[in-house]
């Protein structure tokens, strides 16, 4: 190892520069050192190195992964020719019209099956199209039913890929929008539709008539039941419309999520509804299907992609091998019937909280609600979804212009945006910035936080720009008394792309905590910058909100020495005071972590790997690189830790005051449950590290066998600290 020193005069190691190979290269013994890795590490845990990144690790990640490494499994099939000639999908399915009705309903749960696959990243050749009967729709044309079916199918399957395809959130690694030449089109009519409502009405009537047992030996003897059992018929009926319905009410959502600036979402809201209750009764035709299952081969194992447990007719996933990726692919593992099931369910409540969020939102409350979105963990789908709602032709909602959004969200009057301030090339990139920050924000949690990185360096950029900008137009702006239109807009708007600056960098953080990037030894300084980022951030907000309150005085005709920031009544707005509680949080955590590494030494940083200097610089280097906040170093870091003591923690308890201020925010939010939660929750962290705090001080000097832990039950990103005798 070899030291040099930072920007700050500090001692810090640095990685010794390579040894040239050759006849001067020096070889050593790393027994000890891999011993040590393999202790050391965890699972799921990679080493750091210059040399092998994150990337070069997941890319070597990918051998054996079936969405990645195609292996080698050429199946029974070389050609779709040569499964139909060996009679591997047959029209009609069976001479036997019950095993022809069960049949097509076996088909119809594996395509569910194979449906969910494929949202979970599989290739489409793969999965959906590895039934025969898609391939070559022409084939069955003559069977009404399984014609419709396999046509709503493609239909969805395509407006699924159109609305992924718009929203490009989707990762490298899926294969979601690969079409790979496949038979997609043709289903843009929806002439589809008639047929599948002339199907349904015929089973409707079957099942109306197989209720009377007069009726249903008639219809047996008319030949116009589904299958030759009338003890059988209307539980085929029932089994058969639910997921016909389910078809036709999902394929109506997303017809109805397509339409511009949200108008078909009340609509879509009603057919969620409707699919939710077709899904319970899939799941209630389970029984009835098992045991008529019965009637697969003796030898024949049972599947898990149907409701029946037979083997379902007409597919086979090795068909489309030379398709789907340089290399024949391996087979791969389709999910259950049970598990697309559950999954469908979720993707649909998904889609229902995004139809029923409000077009009336500000930018600060869709920022809120995305976060909360993605608690939800939904899936690409879903995400897509809310990406394509949100930004339309540029525009939110379709229908708002990005720069209106910003002059609302920067607290302007109306009267701003008409200025032709808007076509300078800083603002319109601010926009874009904006949209791009939006986008990144419906990506997976990993993505999004590497892209966060950059968009942090974005923002900074686009600040200086911006005040370079406004001072060629207007001027030395700062401490005017009389104001222009155009130096107002300036000050506001600089003071807000600072705040959502600094937003970024709190979100950038807070993901470190979902993804689990960081380890307990180094929760000390995870905690410290992360006060750092809030206490800046509060500021900004702060001012910001004075700056709008300010305005709306003037504008009432109030005078100067009236305003709103001379009042002596004046109170601190709840979205600063709730800062504040994450700041007593946050600043409380990391000094009482670090006075355990100065006095009991815990939470020491060890291993024969990275520094803790190595480490600082990992998890901040995209927040060091953007200046955020300026001045902030390692050296500020420790300079502020060295000295922490258990004893002044104890005098001036930050978590106490984190206490007091939930109690006096109860009451602003007391129209809003998600924020009384999320105080509950602050509430339960201050109390239980005060009381940890207090004894920890009391008696953790005196006694070496306390153990203290970290615990993240009570909130995802505060701990409390547990204290117990080992």
């Amino acid at each position: 190892m070899a030291e040099e020193r930072d920007e700050s005069g500090i001692k810090v190691p640095t990685m010794a520069t390579a040894i040239p190979t050759g006849d001067g290269t020096v070889w050593a013994d790393v027994s000890q050192l891999l011993s040590s890795a393999c202790y050391e590490l965890r699972d799921d845990e990679l080493i750091y190195g210059e040399n092998f990144s994150l990337f070069a690790a997941m890319s070597a990640l990918e051998i054996m992964d079936p969405k990645m490494d195609s292996g080698m499994d050429n199946g029974q099939y070389h050609s779709i020719d040569e499964a139909i000639e060996s009679g591997a999908a047959p029209v009609p399915l069976s001479y036997d019209k019950t095993i022809d009705v069960l049949c097509i309903v076996d088909i119809m749960d594996h395509l569910l099956a194979c449906e969910a696959t494929w949202h979970k990243g599989h290739s489409l050749a793969q999965t959906i199209f590895s039934c025969i009967y898609l391939l070559r729709l022409d084939r069955t044309s003559s069977h009404p039913l399984l014609h419709s079916f396999c046509r709503i199918v493609r239909a969805t399957c395509n407006a699924l890929i159109s609305v992924v395809s718009e929203a490009r959130t989707h990762e490298e690694e899926d294969m979601f929008t690969m079409a790979y030449g496949l038979p997609l089109s043709g289903e843009k009519d929806e002439g589809f539709l008639s047929t599948l409502n002339a199907v349904e009405e015929t089973l409707c009537r079957h099942l109306r008539t197989c209720k009377s047992s007069v009726a249903k030996k008639t219809m047996i003897e008319e030949q116009e039941s589904l299958q030759n059992n009338p003890d059988l018929e209307e539980g085929f009926c029932r089994a058969i419309l639910c997921r016909l319905r389910f078809r036709k009410h999902y394929y109506h959502i997303l017809m109805c999520m397509k339409k511009p600036q949200g108008r078909g979402f009340e609509l879509a809201r009603k057919h969620i509804l409707s699919c939710l209750l077709e899904v319970e009764h899939m799941q209630k035709s389970a029984d009835f299907l098992r045991s008529v299952g019965c009637m697969k081969p003796k030898d024949a194992l049972p599947v898990e992609t149907t409701a029946s447990g037979r083997h379902p007719v007409g597919f086979d996933g090795n068909l489309n091998v030379r398709a789907s990726a340089p290399a024949p692919p391996r087979a791969i593992k389709t999910l259950s019937w049970d598990m697309a099931l559950e999954y469908f369910k979720k993707l649909i409540s998904d889609l229902d909280v995004i139809c029923s969020f409000s077009m009336d939102a500000d930018l600060e409350n869709i920022l809120q609600f995305i976060v909360e979105f993605q608690k939800l963990q939904p899936d690409l789908v879903a995400r897509s979804h809310l990406h394509v709602f949100l930004i339309q032709d540029g525009k939110l909602y379709g229908r708002n212009p990005i720069f209106h959004v910003i002059c609302k969200a920067s607290t302007l009057p109306d009267s701003v945006k008409d200025l032709d301030i808007q076509k300078k090339e800083a603002i319109v990139h601010l926009g874009q910035f904006l949209i791009n920050l939006l986008k990144v924000l419906c990506t997976n949690v990993a993505w999004q936080r590497r892209k966060l990185g950059k968009v942090l360096q974005d923002w900074r950029v686009i600040y200086v720009q911006l005040e370079h900008a406004f001072r060629e137009e207007f001027g030395e702006f700062s401490g005017i008394i009389n104001e222009s239109v155009g130096m107002k807009l300036a000050r506001h708007m600089l003071i807000w792309v600072e705040e959502q600056t600094y937003w970024i960098a709190m979100r950038f953080l807070s993901l470190g905590f979902d993804l689990e990037l960081y380890s307990f030894n180094e929760y000390c300084m995870v905690y410290w910058y992360l006060y750092v980022i809030l206490v800046k951030l509060a500021e900004k907000t702060h001012l910001k909100q004075l700056s709008a309150a300010d305005t709306a005085a003037k504008r009432k005709g109030k005078k100067k020495k009236n305003s709103v920031m001379d009042t002596k009544d004046y109170h601190i707005p709840p979205a600063v005071m709730l800062l504040q509680c994450y700041i007593c949080l946050a600043e409380g955590l990391a000094m009482m972590l670090a006075a355990l590494r100065n006095e009991q030494m815990l939470f020491q940083h060890g291993g024969p790997f990275n520094t803790e200097y190595e480490k600082f610089i990992q998890h901040f280097e995209h927040l060091q690189k953007a200046c955020l906040p300026d001045h902030i170093s390692y050296h500020s870091y420790k300079e502020c830790t060295d000295q922490a003591r258990l004893s002044t923690l104890v005098v001036y308890n930050h978590f106490k005051e984190a206490q007091k201020i939930t109690k006096e925010l109860k009451k602003s939010f007391a129209d809003d449950p998600k924020k009384l939660a999320e105080l509950r929750c602050i509430d339960q962290v201050a109390e239980r590290n005060s009381i940890a705090l207090n004894v920890i001080n009391r008696v953790g000097a005196l006694d070496a066998a306390l153990k203290i832990s970290l615990d993240f039950t009570f909130h995802p990103n505060f701990a409390v600290a547990v204290v117990k005798r080992s």
